[in-house]
């Protein structure tokens, strides 16, 4: 994971070794080493792998801007990140330093982590867990009424519109079961996310009290392109940090609108000052994968993405 990058770029390098500084072994080794040679099941476990993914990100991004001779303070005409990715959209953006936002995901990561274990024999759920389900071809009313149908006493939400026929919802466990069969009964596909909570739900409300505290010692700078909200699917406002920190709080249990977020940008392209120039605006991928790329197909096949998990 961004290993290619490392070995090519001086600046990828330079990225990975201040993110190592930085965390000072907090991870029980070196983010470098987790990376580029697991154990992949450290590197999956939410405190580590949401580091991991904003510094791979960050030094794609540095290694792309070396390669095209810009300065390190060069941006592009807008940004946009899926969850955890608007952290590295806000750095790449200039609200926050590369260090203050990697301290950010790293608290994010250990308490969404800490969250759900919490869950996990609490009485308030019954001792029950969290967890996530993907519903396969369904609309986003279609998604809204699987759960209606399912919730009952428990948790149950949207909390992904990550294309036109995939919605992830999140809750309780047991409520996500019945989402799956009551998916069924309609004619959906599902399938049980193999992740550690139910993010993006109420159930993150620890997490989101946590990260709140952080933000709020966290110095914001104006962005300096337009960056999109994962909460309203909307740019962030230019210049107002309280916002950009409540809208990141909100983030961790509210629905992440990326679908609706890449069809904004998809939509007012031209709008944005770009220098691709008479070839229209490039829509890039930072590593790690090419996941997004993927998903913007289903989205607006028109735009075409380039992705950059290896140089």
């Amino acid at each position: 994971m961004g290993s290619a990058w490392h070995e090519t770029s001086a600046e990828s390098r330079e990225v990975f070794a201040q993110a190592d500084r930085v965390l000072a072994g907090r991870l029980g080794q070196s983010l470098e080493s987790l990376c580029f040679d697991g154990p992949i099941e450290r590197l999956n476990q939410t405190d580590v792998s949401q580091a991991a993914i904003y510094v791979t990100s960050v030094a794609c991004w540095r290694g792309l801007l070396a390669r095209a001779g810009h300065r390190p303070l060069d941006v592009p005409a807008a940004a946009a990140g899926l969850s955890l990715g608007e952290y590295s959209a806000l750095h790449i953006a200039g609200a926050m330093t590369f260090e203050d936002g990697l301290e950010l995901v790293t608290l994010r990561g250990r308490a969404m982590q800490d969250a759900a274990d919490a869950l996990v024999g609490s009485e308030s759920s019954g001792g029950g867990r969290g967890g996530m389900v993907a519903l396969i071809g369904a609309t986003d009313e279609q998604a809204m009424e699987v759960c209606q149908q399912a919730r009952e006493q428990d948790v149950l939400v949207c909390a992904n519109f990550n294309a036109p026929g995939q919605v992830v919802l999140s809750g309780h466990a047991a409520a996500c079961e019945r989402a799956a069969a009551a998916a069924v009964g309609m004619g959906l596909r599902s399938a049980m996310l193999a992740v550690a909570g139910a993010f993006h739900s109420p159930l993150m409300a620890p997490a989101a009290a946590r990260l709140g505290e952080a933000l709020a010692k966290t110095p914001f700078s104006p962005l300096r392109c337009p960056v999109m909200s994962n909460v309203t699917a909307q740019p962030h406002a230019m210049a107002d940090a309280e916002s950009i920190r409540r809208l990141l709080v909100e983030q961790l249990t509210h629905p992440v609108r990326w679908s609706q977020s890449c069809a904004y940008l998809a939509a007012n392209a031209g709008a944005f000052e770009s220098e691709a120039g008479a070839g229209g605006p490039a829509f890039i991928e930072l590593a790690p994968g090419r996941t997004l790329m993927g998903l913007m197909r289903r989205i607006d096949k028109s735009i075409k993405v380039i992705p950059h998990d290896t140089p």
